[in-house]
């Protein structure tokens, strides 16, 4: 998929990878970017430095997401690209627990990490299937495909998002609605900042939000399912599946070596 004249929305794009994507589609001769955050002054920010569309929104809020596709399909245009890039990490309140997280930790997580890709896909989904185009690019994480040692609920989230989106795509496929899952290891946002250098996901370096919308520009050009910014996360993968007991016995070892 090429963004070329294209309109294209992104939601947790008031900073980081979601900034950086506004920037990129904008560069890349978008038709529209509309930049969609909570933070509604990052959102507008962001929009005035591309000459975008900010549209404050809760993508934990079906209604909320809903109102947004609506706006834009009547007063702009049917979207072509939804990237669905809002995203929380919240750690294991007791590192030697993984049980630990509260149940208001669990339903923050589910309800970013998990239901805003659902809601976003309710709402775009009718337009792209009576169009016969279209394209989603749910932010998922390498946690997806791996783990996140220190969080069980991004872990657990994250590995029901890129279920969400693997349905999507084969649900959808012949549809032509061209679907992808972006699954970065670390990455110079306020995610990471202040994290241990000990701390797993980092150990393969970390990336900068403009790397990231460099490698979804080529994945959507190639029409991959996983863009990868990171090369090294599938041939973990492929470890994984090849011998999941040594790979967790390997997991283990990064967790010890996390606090040691």
């Amino acid at each position: 998929m090429n963004v070329k004249d294209k309109i294209v929305l992104v939601t947790g794009a008031a900073q980081g990878i979601g900034q950086a994507l506004c920037v990129r589609f904008q560069a890349e001769g978008a038709r529209r970017v509309i930049v969609s955050d909570r933070n509604a002054s990052g959102a507008e920010a962001v929009a005035r430095q591309i000459g975008g569309l900010a549209i404050p929104c809760d993508v934990t809020q079906a209604d909320e997401v809903a109102a947004m596709v609506a706006k834009v399909h009547a007063e702009i245009g049917s979207i072509d690209l939804y990237c669905s890039n809002a995203g929380i990490i919240e750690p294991d309140p007791d590192f030697h627990n993984a049980a630990s997280a509260s149940e208001a930790s669990w339903a923050r997580s589910w309800a970013v990490n998990v239901m805003g890709h659902v809601y976003a896909a309710r709402a775009v989904l009718p337009s792209m299937i009576a169009r016969r185009q279209g394209g989603i690019l749910n932010t998922v994480s390498a946690a997806g495909l791996l783990s996140q040692i220190g969080s069980a609920t991004y872990s657990t989230t994250k590995h029901a998002a890129l279920g969400f989106t693997e349905h999507l795509a084969i649900a959808h496929r012949d549809d032509n609605i061209h679907v992808a899952a972006l699954c970065p290891q670390g990455v110079d946002t306020a995610m990471t900042r202040g994290a241990s250098a000990k701390e797993p996901a980092l150990l393969d370096g970390l990336l900068s939000p403009e790397a990231v919308a460099d490698s979804v520009i080529t994945g959507l050009a190639e029409r991959h399912f996983l863009i990868l910014p990171h090369p090294q996360v599938l041939s973990y993968v492929r470890h994984k599946a090849a011998d999941t007991d040594r790979w967790i016995g390997g997991m283990a070892k990064l967790r010890r070596n996390s606090k040691g």
